[in-house]
């Protein structure tokens, strides 16, 4: 069978089709995939790949990281980040300068809070080896 993750997203994709009230068919028609295939998505048969899977979002008006993260693709703080992103470049009322500001000050925050923790441990564990004079790689003669 397969895995828990696609029998979710088959799930999950079967809901928002139905609420969009839309039919396997229609569905499938607007997203450009077969009708059968479709189904297979739905019955947690078949992984799509992130192209149909965009598709699929595309057709249904939401977020393909959505269906990224409900697929097993894409961590939920990976989707926050990506979505919190892509709302400051497409807000058309600041300028592009105004934009690349505020996604370095969000970045800042993100850093500062420990979002970014588990580069932090990698850096933290790289700057003790070089502290202590221990060499990974020595070099050679």
């Amino acid at each position: 069978m397969a895995s828990l993750n696609v029998g979710n997203l088959g799930e999950y994709l079967r809901e928002q089709r139905r609420s969009a009230q839309l039919s396997l068919r229609q569905l499938a028609d607007a997203a450009g995939v077969s009708n059968p295939y479709l189904s297979q998505i739905e019955r947690g048969l078949r992984k799509p790949s992130a192209d149909i899977l965009q598709q699929l979002a595309k057709a249904l008006r939401i977020s393909a990281e959505t269906l990224y993260v409900q697929a097993g693709m894409l961590d939920e703080r990976e989707r926050e980040e990506l979505e919190t992103r892509a709302v400051i470049l497409a807000d058309p009322s600041i300028s592009e300068r105004q934009k690349q500001v505020l996604l370095q000050i969000y970045e800042s925050f993100r850093k500062e809070n420990g979002q970014d923790a588990e580069n932090a441990a990698e850096n933290v564990a790289g700057d003790a080896s070089a502290a202590d004079g221990s060499v990974s790689n020595p070099p050679s003669i």
